[in-house]
């Protein structure tokens, strides 16, 4: 490559560097006109100066001049691009030359000026910055992520900020992610992934979109200027493809998906077709619609109960899978698990049509590797995701012209919801002109189904309707099935060669009236009865009945079948234990929600196998009985279950099945089985932080029995639909006190923790239903007595008061398990057994669960730490979202939160479980702003890219674009009538919206800057506006007319709300105050000051006491909203919080922030929040004394604490310093400490009586550090002042002052033997010192940031230092010179070696030291005891404790198995593990 220089004043290029390239700087920027871009030639021929490029050149030399770089490179005069040879290999190499720039800087010719940091920029600069051509061309990409250094510089070539600080901006812009944008390697993203990062960008020569992704892929590939587009990119990919060994064709597998949907499937081996000469003309019907170009996409043969509809399906895929035409078919059944819902329905089809059509599966894969997450989309996603947009790719030239999808029984999936959606979605295929995809559909004429296939044209569908057929064909088709059949039975057992004969086929033929599973059933009754066979036929001809209707035939034969599996001589009380023996069998066979094997059978109902066995000997005529005991017992046909469960039907009450006693059976047997079965650490993974992951499906099936993984998902399932009450309540508190974590450890082996949280909110809302239990909000001041009652209950007289209070015990329970389970599920779904250390060690004091297992409480634990004597407000954390999270809304009906990201995305999210539901894809921008419709059936948001779209919110099929707007559309709100809607722009406008149509009524002007929020009044008839010009604006929301302007605001305002009344209107603004209004008049109420950052939203609760404001400085605030006074304020999101929402019942609070997670908080509880013993604000430093026995700590709050590190306790508090404390340190003997702090001055103080000794005077500014030199008979002190001081430890007195760094110093250290000492500074230097002349030795340069810490290895040989920079360096004091350096995630306030020398501790993080040049490798380290590495206290590198993100300190210090955690709260915390 060709490097610039600047000699005498004039840019010359170097000659082409091959190796030993110096370093140098690079420059990224949009190309101008041509003309105006200074070329290789022109520098050749000294001529470009006076073109606009020319000052780019400049610039990128100036800078790279400031930042010590000799050399600098530009794309536009660095590459002859005359010699074709030379620019391939450029291009080929541009990927590699930017990875290597020591620089590189991004010129924004398009974004106006520059502001300090990322905090200060302004609304209109981020949108320019935002709005930037460089996001949007193709060469960017790889400018972008190549580089390790990226900054960013505005038209006027001042600094916006780095890669790094703008990352979040950069991420909500690209859509690229965090983790690709800070150097993870790419091999570590999808093709897919890396593909659509460059989805929107666009260059200049279309074959550019190709060619510059090159790098991105790490391949090499020739250019052809002249192939196009598609060309180039099919080249890309069959490089790629090689490179990497084709795609990822086991991603297909890895999707969810239903194994036993096929028709042809393990479980439907026995089921059969039509037999030759049967159904003859619908056949030949279906056939040709299947060949035919008919328009017409659907195929829907409908037909009664019995009719024959599933056999004609199975016919039809067969022929068509003989003739690798078939795509896929699905096959629902009711209770037969994954087949019996829709939720694996689409991903079942992608997978068939990928595996059956070879040509399909490059598409579907990709598809597939695109949205890992595919499954907790929407059916709508998943459709178009999987199946449409896939299909419509493809070449009509080179694939197939038409494909089969085969759906049966749609009618058996359980949500009616679902079937109208998969109807809606299943009639877009007729969009396909790649391909005929032809839908052969078959179902009860259900209404929901006839509703959905009248909504389709009937030019686009084909009807059949299966029970009209004229009735000489039914019956010519079911005498041919009874003529096969009865003849397989009369040479099976050998009956005479004329048996049955006509009269009884004809007999039989008139007795099924039309109904296929009438002939089946009657055939397979006859042929169980083996020799009696004969019997059996003379029991159905005599029994026959002419006359009646065919569902009454139906009942009919199934009553024979049934009376004759029990005929014999049997005396009363044995006639009820068969009936009762065939009800408790049958019974779970038909109504469990997922397929029974017979050993499963046994085990769940405590029966024995020959009981059972004798039971289905009879049935086979009704059931399908494997032969196997691990084989699934499985309905014939679902109307046995339908006669079974209707007593009106099922006349004969021996065989009537009462649902609710079954399911009670069921929950009891449930109970009785994890009671037997579940124990903790059930899979014997011993280690307490074993991670799931390290166990195989079959490992976890070997440990829990497949009955005990059924007991453990379903026992709440079949109690809901028990006719069990109070009773029963005593029996799941014992359970829930005994084996609550036994099973919340079984369901996360499962994979389905998120399922436990499900299921105890449905026993919660199951006794609110029943209105027998107190209000949630009063029990808790009943818990100690409840608890009290639950370990020794009192003997109770009144059998009401006894029931009343084990209602009460159990709910308590229950909620107590409920924040149990949102508190730890995110370690409970990754490494279980921590439900047993950090879910019982910090859950609060009083909570129930924790009290029932404190013997749970592992040994390891000497000391656990004081904790919260309640459950705090925060309920839960929702993660999901790659960008910012911009808004929360709750449904109506308060069951579901949607959240809005920068990542483009709407997400629909459980508000009990925070269990993900749908995700919503359309926008090409941020989305800004989500609301539901009053009737909570639709969804609006707002984006970035200018428009409003509208979903179906059960479905999240888009419904409507709303587009008018010229700028991004910040707000969005339905009026309560939920016939308009209303939108605010950045192009200064509002908007209503007919909410139905979607047309465009009003356009509202008066705001001189952005409108940021938009809120109809309760009445509808108020609109309210918020702006970045400062003012709220109050408007006619019939007419639009402006009504008032409220100002008093002196920044932009960002949100507005009104309260349930109409009578108050809250505002927030970016000058960091909510302000109060009275909606009526106008005139400000109040101000509410609190916050330290702008105020982001503010919403009231429902009943409108409560306000709630959401600020910059990652809080959320509570307010009276009466008295403007502060209630609470909740602390937990890392970053601005952007929006809040109280959901419909004023319980629970939702926060958005841009730390890209939602947060669910308990706003109704009342509770007040407990403040733990510590310091008021920020801990800088934690320090043990050298014996352990004491901790130190250093705040904000001018104090330094004492605590016995025993028990955590605190001893004294050390008052004197006048500002903050930044540093502490202990004298070697531990009699002495040293105190650093901002008012400029050292303390030193009696370790023991906490006496100060001396204030050492000298610095002039705040003192960072301070360090005892070995012998303790010297003070090192580190001050902003640039300066280090020595001081006598005795006396006080100063000793010397060492001068020579340029900024503050930071950190010093003595040698281990006190002779030299070393400092670290802002200046990016390290410099040593002798400790008793003060004289300099050396500076060791290299840091590109400020040097934080530094520490000397146990023989004094090496010098470690950490920067801000991310590295840790280490220097040779016996060499001179640097050794090493090492990436770190975290470097900063602790930087030690381990007691061997041969790994270092930064901020407690183990980083081990690699062979030095010369050396021989080192031996293995034996890593600290204890270490805190994230959320994980580690021994001896294995993940002991979980740490909850609310006990993630800032600070830590450790000594043996003694750790400290200080906190920003102030607060400390000591554990003790015993090691």
């Amino acid at each position: 490559m060709r490097l610039l220089e600047c000699k005498n004043g004039a840019f010359t290029l170097t000659k082409d560097i091959i190796d030993d390239i110096p370093q140098y700087a690079i420059l990224s920027h949009t190309w101008g006109a041509d003309t105006e871009e200074v070329s290789f030639r022109d520098l050749m021929d000294g001529r470009g100066k006076g073109k606009t490029g020319y000052r780019k050149i400049q610039f990128c030399g100036e800078q790279a001049r400031h930042d010590s770089l000799q050399y600098f490179w530009v794309d536009t005069c660095c590459i002859d691009k005359s010699n074709s040879t030379e620019l391939t290999e450029a291009i080929n190499s541009m990927f590699c030359w930017y990875r290597n720039a020591a620089k590189c800087y991004v010129y924004l010719s398009d974004v106006p000026r520059d502001v300090p940091n990322i905090d200060n920029i302004s609304y209109q600069l981020e949108s320019a910055f935002r709005k930037s051509r460089w996001f949007t061309r193709g060469w960017t990409l790889q400018e972008l992520i190549a580089p390790e250094s990226v900054e960013f510089f505005s038209k006027y070539w001042e600094k916006l900020g780095n890669k790094a600080s703008l990352g979040t901006i950069i991420h909500e812009i690209t859509g690229i992610p965090d983790k690709a944008l800070q150097g993870v390697p790419l091999s570590n993203f999808t093709v897919a992934e890396r593909m659509s990062w460059a989805k929107q960008r666009e260059t200049t020569r279309k074959e550019d979109q190709a060619y510059s992704l090159l790098g991105i892929f790490d391949v090499y590939m020739p250019l052809i200027y002249s192939e196009g587009k598609e060309h180039a990119f099919k080249r890309l990919r069959e490089v790629i493809n090689i490179h990497s060994r084709g795609l990822d064709l086991d991603i297909l597998q890895r999707l969810p998906h239903a194994v036993d949907a096929p028709f042809n499937s393990y479980v439907k081996q026995n089921s059969s077709t039509c037999l030759p000469n049967t159904r003859v003309s619908i056949l030949e019907e279906i056939y040709n619609w299947v060949d035919s170009k008919d328009e017409r996409c659907i195929f829907w043969l409908n037909g009664l109960a019995g009719t024959g509809k599933s056999t004609i399906a199975r016919t039809v895929a067969r022929k068509y899978f003989e003739q690798k035409r078939l795509g896929a078919s699905f096959f629902f059944s009711r209770g037969g698990g994954d087949v019996g819902h829709a939720s694996k329905f689409f991903t079942s089809i992608a997978v068939q049509l990928a595996s059956n059509v070879p040509s399909f599966r490059q598409y579907i894969s990709e598809a597939a590797e695109e949205q890992i997450d595919i499954v907790n989309h929407s059916l709508h996603d998943q459709w178009h995701q999987l199946v449409l947009r896939p299909l419509s790719r493809l070449d009509k030239r080179l694939y197939p012209s038409s494909c089969l999808l085969i759906v049966d029984a749609l009618d058996e999936c359980d949500n009616e919801n679902h079937i109208r959606t998969i109807l809606q979605l299943l009639a877009e295929a007729r969009s396909l002109t790649t391909v005929r995809l032809r839908i052969f559909l078959t179902s009860r004429p259900e209404i929901p189904i006839r509703h959905g296939i009248c909504a389709i044209p009937q030019a686009e569908h084909q009807e059949f309707i299966l029970h009209s057929i004229q009735p000489t064909v039914v019956n010519h088709d079911i005498s041919v099935f009874l003529r096969v059949k009865l003849r397989f039975i009369r040479q099976k057992y050998q009956f005479q060669a004329d048996w049955p004969g006509e009269s009884a086929i004809t007999s039989l033929v008139q007795s099924s009236d039309g109904l296929f599973i009438w002939a089946a059933t009657a055939c397979r009754f006859v042929e169980q009865g083996g020799q009696l066979a004969q019997g059996r036929l003379s029991l159905l001809l005599h029994e026959t009945n002419g006359t009646i209707e065919p569902a009454r035939k139906l009942e009919e034969i199934y009553t024979t079948v049934l009376t004759n599996s029990v005929r014999g001589e049997y005396d009363k009380e044995e006639t009820l234990r068969l009936r009762e023996l065939f009800r408790q069998v049958v019974g779970p066979i038909i109504l469990s929600p997922e397929p029974l094997s017979v050993s499963n059978l046994v085990r769940i109902l405590g029966k024995d196998v020959n009981a059972l066995n004798r039971t289905l000997s009879n049935l086979h005529s009704v059931l399908y009985v494997p032969e196997a005991e691990s084989g699934t017992v499985r309905l014939l046909h679902p109307s046995f279950r339908d006669f079974l469960l209707d007593p009106k039907r099922c006349s004969n009450p021996q065989f009537y099945i009462d649902k609710k006693v079954v399911h009670r059976e069921m929950y009891m047997n449930c109970l009785r089985v994890m009671t037997l079965y579940l124990r903790r650490d059930i899979c014997n993974l011993r280690r307490p932080g074993a991670d799931i992951s390290e166990l195989s499906r079959s490992e976890v099936d070997k440990h829990i029995q497949p009955h005990v993984q059924y007991a453990c998902r379903f026992w709440v399932y079949h109690y809901k639909r028990s006719d069990l009450g109070i009773d029963s309540y005593c029996n799941i508190e014992k359970f829930l006190r005994i084996h609550f974590l036994h099973w919340l450890e079984a369901l996360a082996l499962l994979g389905c923790a998120s399922d436990a949280v499900v299921m105890i909110h449905m026993l919660d809302s199951g006794f609110l239903r029943e209105g027998q239990l107190q209000k949630p909000t009063r029990l808790h001041s009943k818990l100690k007595s409840i608890f009290t009652f639950s370990v020794a209950p009192e003997t109770e007289t009144n059998l009401e008061n006894s029931k009343e209070r084990a209602q009460s015990s159990l709910q308590a329970l229950i909620h107590d398990a409920v924040r149990f389970i949102l508190a730890f599920r995110p370690v409970l779904e990754v490494a279980p057994l921590q439900i047993y250390s950090a879910g019982l060690i910090f859950s609060p004091n009083t909570s129930i669960v924790k009290m029932n297992f404190l013997d749970y409480i592992p040994h390891w634990v000497s000391y656990i730490p004081e904790v919260s004597k309640n459950w705090s407000s925060h309920l839960q954390t929702l993660k999901g979202h790659s960008g910012s999270v911009k808004a929360v809304a709750f449904s109506p009906d308060g069951k579901t939160l949607a959240s809005a990201s920068g990542d483009e995305t709407v997400k629909l999210w459980d508000a009990g479980s925070g269990k993900p539901l749908l995700t919503f894809k359309g926008h090409l921008a941020p989305v800004e702003a989500v609301a539901f419709s009053p009737d909570g059936k639709t969804l609006a948001s707002a984006s970035g890219d200018g428009t409003i779209k509208l979903w179906d919110a059960g479905s999240g099929k888009p419904l409507q674009t709303l587009e008018g707007h010229s700028g991004w559309v910040e707000a969005v709100a339905f009026s309560p009538s939920g016939k308009t809607l209303a939108s605010a722009s950045d192009d200064r406008t509002l908007k209503l919206w007919d909410a139905r149509s979607g047309k465009s009524l009003q356009t509202l002007k008066g705001h001189s800057a952005w409108v940021k929020a938009v809120a109809f009044s309760p009445d509808s008839k108020t609109l309210a506006s918020a702006s970045g010009d400062g003012t709220v604006k109050l408007w006619g929301a019939g007419p639009g007319k402006p009504l008032q302007t409220l100002k008093g605001h002196s920044a932009p305002v960002e949100a507005v709300a009104f309260s349930p009344s109409g009578k108050t209107l809250a505002s927030a603004s970016y000058d960091r105050t909510v302000k109060l209004w009275d909606a009526g008049s106008g005139k400000p109420l109040q101000t509410l000051r609190g916050h330290s950052a702008r105020v982001e939203a503010v919403a009231f609760s429902p009943d409108g006491n409560t306000l709630a404001s959401a600020s910059g400085d990652g809080t959320v605030k509570l307010w009276d909203a009466g008295s403007g006074k502060p209630l609470q304020t909740l602390k937990g999101h890392s970053r601005s919080v952007e929006a809040v929402a109280f959901s419909p019942d004023g319980k629970t609070l939702a926060s958005a922030s841009d730390d890209r997670t939602v947060k669910l908080w308990d706003a109704g509880s009342g509770k007040p929040l407990q403040t733990l013993k510590g310091h008021s604000a920020w801990i800088e430093a934690v320090a043990f004394s050298p014996s352990g026995k004491t901790l130190a700590s250093a705040s904000n709050d001018k104090t330094v604490k004492l605590w016995d590190a025993g028990s955590g306790k605190p001893l004294q508090t050390l008052k004197g310093h006048s500002a903050w404390v930044k540093a502490v340190a202990f004298s070697p003997s531990g009699k002495t400490l040293a105190s650093a702090s901002g008012d400029e001055t050292v303390k030193l103080w009696g370790a023991g009586s906490g006496k100060p000794l001396k204030t050492l005077k000298g610095h002039s500014a705040p003192v960072e550090a301070v360090a005892f030199s070995p012998d303790g008979k010297t003070l090192a002190s580190a001050s902003d002042d640039k300066t280090v001081r020595l001081w006598d430890a005795g006396s006080g007195k100063p000793l010397q002052t060492l001068k020579g760094h340029s900024r503050s110093v930071k950190a010093v250290a003595f040698s281990p033997s006190g002779k030299t000492l070393a400092s670290a500074s802002g200046d990016g230097t390290v410099k040593l010192w002798g400790a008793g002349s003060g004289k300099p030795i050396l500076t060791f340069k290299g840091h590109s940031a400020p040097v934080k810490a530094v520490a000397f290895s146990p023989d004094g040989n090496t010098l470690a230092s950490a920067s801000g920079d991310g590295t840790v360096k280490l220097w040779g004091t016996w060499l001179r010179g640097p050794l090493q350096t090492l990436k770190a995630t975290s470097v900063g306030y602790s930087l030690s070696f381990t007691d061997d020398g041969l790994s270092l501790l930064a901020d407690h993080k183990l980083l081990p030291i690699g062979p030095f040049s010369g050396q021989a490798p080192p031996r293995p380290s034996s890593p600290q005891l204890i270490l805190v590495e994230e959320e994980w206290v580690l021994q001896n590198g294995e993940k002991l404790l979980w740490l909850p993100s609310e006990y993630r300190p800032d600070r830590i210090t450790i000594h043996g198995g003694i750790v400290g955690f200080g906190y920003s709260s102030g607060r400390v915390l000591v554990m003790e593990f015993t090691l």
